[in-house]
């Protein structure tokens, strides 16, 4: 099942790891915060991490036991996007931004962040 959030949705596991890591914080005051930072010629990366402090320019998401906040400059690109947690054996596990705003990868220097 996915939560779908304006404007970003996460998954039933990307909740259920958020909330275990904020529990293991012991700061009520966190909330995830979701940027997206240029990337070069690959578009976009993903930064996301515990932060306290909110603007007045944030996009304030209630996901019920947290909140996400997107800067003012990241939401047009993380809208409609998903975030999920993924356990995946050999490759390890951690958080995936299914985001359909993504373009495709056109650089030809064979790098990829």
């Amino acid at each position: 099942m996915t939560l779908e959030l304006t404007p970003v949705a996460l998954t039933d596991a990307a909740i259920d790891k958020v909330r275990e890591l904020l529990d293991d914080e012991g700061d009520t005051a966190l909330a995830l915060r979701l940027e997206a930072m240029p990337a070069g010629c690959s578009g976009y990366k993903y930064e996301m991490y515990f932060d306290a402090d909110v603007t007045e320019t944030d996009s304030v998401i209630d996901a019920g036991s947290f909140k996400v906040l997107i800067d003012e400059s990241s939401v047009g690109h993380v809208t409609g996007a998903t975030i999920d947690f993924k356990v995946d054996g050999l490759q390890g596990s951690g958080f995936a931004i299914d985001n359909p705003n993504a373009t495709g990868h056109s650089c030809t220097c064979g790098k990829r962040d």
